[in-house]
């Protein structure tokens, strides 16, 4: 079969298409024919090899997460799944099997997806049934960005009206993380470029601010003197993301995503509460995605469609292009 294979650690340039062998499932486990997989930034943070004392990679190695596919085979002891079932989620490294275990219970575990086929754990709640009312690009693009943005929401506790700075909110997250928040009647104040004033107006945002040609801080005190109620960090790595603290009123509070982690004792300065959000995969969390995407509640975000013959372009456009919204590798367009 093909798959996207990397031989070390390094960039997205080095990583190559060849032919590897198909993956057999074993006890508890599936294989999946991949129809769609989406690129996130996750793979090349493992590939890059800052993590490799707390994951270190075998190589050659397939990477690839977020999927939707068939499966072809199961492994013994499967009863969740059968052949010929449409499913999607997610599955990280089986290296990174400490991180999968802050995804969820029993962590989700692949060979990689950005191949023909790859196996995955059957049970876990980050794999579910796709529905036949939700197309399979649209289901790859949705698990890490949309079970983030869930985490969001959750941690934020947002109430109707608050008003909320999102950076980032023209990238994979903002695409779930804005229209989540606009759902629960928040005010959204979205950073993004001209170019993606109307993309992230029609996923919910109330006011864009053009991080390129003003300061952020301060555009966003000039309209709202008091500061925000919170801010959603998408984007900004840590000093960056301490000035830009600035903007949250006294008492409010700074959710971040970006890596890296900020220490929170660089916050001891400000009356806020900041805390580190990370995806998580409840049981069901991959349900009500799919009910909140058939429903139009989640837009399809995919911006640029590869072959997996393409897909380490694909991987060197998320670091060297402007990228809005999801790119998505289409490994066998039909099931």
């Amino acid at each position: 079969m093909r798959a996207l294979v990397a031989k070390q650690y390094g960039p997205p340039e080095g990583l190559t298409v060849e032919d590897v062998p198909v993956p057999r499932p074993g006890p508890g486990q599936i294989q999946v024919r991949i129809r769609a997989a989406a690129i996130n930034p996750a793979d090349l943070r493992t590939l890059s090899g800052v993590l490799r004392e707390l994951t270190p990679l075998t190589f050659p190695h397939v990477p690839g997460s977020d999927f939707a596919g068939t499966v072809t085979e199961v492994g013994p002891d499967v009863t969740r799944f059968t052949q010929g079932d449409e499913v999607f989620g997610v599955g990280l490294p089986r290296a990174t099997r400490t991180i999968a275990g802050m995804l969820s219970t029993p962590p989700s575990l692949t060979t990689g997806a950005m191949a023909d086929y790859a196996v995955f754990e059957a049970d876990t709640p980050a794999i579910t049934r796709r529905p036949d009312g939700l197309a399979a690009d649209h289901a790859a693009s949705l698990p890490i960005s949309g079970l983030t943005a869930l985490a969001v929401v959750r941690a934020g506790r947002f109430k109707a009206g608050e008003r909320v700075l999102v950076t980032g909110a023209a990238g994979g997250v903002g695409g779930a993380v804005v229209p989540l928040l606009a759902a629960a009647k928040v005010h959204v104040i979205a950073t993004a470029i001209p170019e993606d004033d109307d993309y992230v107006r029609d996923l919910g945002a109330t006011e864009v601010i053009d991080y390129r040609t003003v300061d952020t801080v301060a555009e966003t005190l000039r309209r709202h003197p008091g500061g925000v109620d919170a801010m959603v960090n998408l984007a900004l790595p840590g000093p960056a993301l301490v000035k830009a603290s600035d903007a949250i009123r006294p008492g409010g509070h700074l959710l971040n995503v970006a890596f890296p982690d900020p220490e929170p004792s660089a916050f001891d300065h400000a009356d806020l509460t900041m805390r580190t959000v990370y995806s998580t995969a409840r049981p069901g969390d991959l349900e009500e995605l799919a009910a909140q995407a058939m429903a139009g509640s989640l837009p399809a975000t995919i911006s640029r469609r590869y072959s997996l013959e393409e897909a380490a372009r694909a991987y060197a456009d998320l670091v060297h292009t402007h990228v809005r919204g999801k790119l998505l590798v289409i490994a066998n367009a039909t099931g």
